[in-house]
């Protein structure tokens, strides 16, 4: 018998704009996504495919994750049999603070590693975990702050170079900027590309260059995102939905699980509508 998938998110209860999550998988696979903040994961259990690049090897236990925001990525099993990890997701605004006071120039700071095997760091990484737990207010802040500035001295880069021409960039910023205004009902490909002003398939291309997805997987991304906002805002998930566009909740909870790791309910209780979850198939992971 297959064990169940167990997910426990939650909210940093000192650091505004830090999330954690520690997981459980046997089941579950996530979808091709990115992450509009930083994750830094630690594997604890199996052997985890990021699906970065053909060819990556598995992140085994005690590899570290360190995915920039926009890295789009995956997220199952590379063996058979459970795999599991605890991950931090803090903001690009607190990064930035962090980055700023240690003299990092770069208006975004961001990794220049994906995978690193590091046993201190690793260490440190869950002890982080366990604070904001513990209920000590300044340990767990204070961990917390001096994890990111060791991460940041030891794997941080001061920046990455552009990697598509301006031209190709400017459309991908305006249909991006489409999508965003329009979530709810957007345009077809062909609308898209006569208003941003190129062709469809040079679109398709640049688009993916940038944000490494089509633009309707990306839309699906930005409607999530704009449902956690508005989940964390204290709207019902149902509400939520229409809101952004998608069909009904079961269809926000299909892409909301596939890309967050939790229903869109269970994410709402994490963060103060109903106190701290842990969404079950199954029991919670242990601290």
């Amino acid at each position: 018998m297959i064990a169940p998938d167990r997910v426990r998110y939650w909210r940093h209860p000192v650091i505004d704009g830090v999330d954690l999550m520690r997981a459980r998988f046997n089941r579950h696979e996530f979808a091709r996504h990115s992450h509009d903040t930083f994750a830094i994961g630690v594997t604890e259990v199996g052997a985890e495919d990021l699906g970065f690049d053909r060819g990556d090897p598995p992140v085994l236990p005690g590899g570290i994750c360190l995915i920039n925001p926009g890295d789009v990525h995956t997220g199952r099993a590379a063996t058979p049999g459970e795999w599991g990890y605890r991950v931090l997701y803090p903001t690009v605004g607190l990064m930035s603070t962090v980055a700023s006071e240690l003299g990092i120039d770069s208006e975004t700071p961001a990794f220049r590693e994906r995978v690193v095997y590091d046993d201190v760091m690793s260490a440190a990484i869950i002890d982080t975990y366990r604070a904001a737990g513990a209920g000590d207010r300044l340990e767990s802040s204070v961990k917390m702050e001096m994890l990111l500035a060791r991460l940041l001295r030891r794997y941080g880069a001061s920046g990455r170079p552009p990697d598509v021409v301006r031209a190709g960039r400017r459309c991908v910023t305006d249909a991006t900027a489409v999508l965003e205004g329009r979530m709810s009902a957007p345009p077809t490909l062909d609308e898209l590309a006569v208003e941003v002003g190129t062709g469809k398939y040079a679109l398709l291309r640049a688009f993916r260059d940038v944000h490494g997805l089509p633009p309707y997987a990306y839309l699906a991304q930005l409607r999530v995102r704009r449902a956690q906002r508005l989940l964390l805002g204290g709207m019902k998930p149902a509400a939520a939905a229409s809101t952004v566009g998608f069909v009904d909740q079961a269809h926000l909870s299909r892409h909301f699980r596939r890309i967050v790791g939790i229903p869109p309910g269970a994410y709402r209780r994490a963060h103060g509508w109903g106190g701290a979850t842990t969404y079950k198939t199954g029991g919670p992971p242990a601290s």
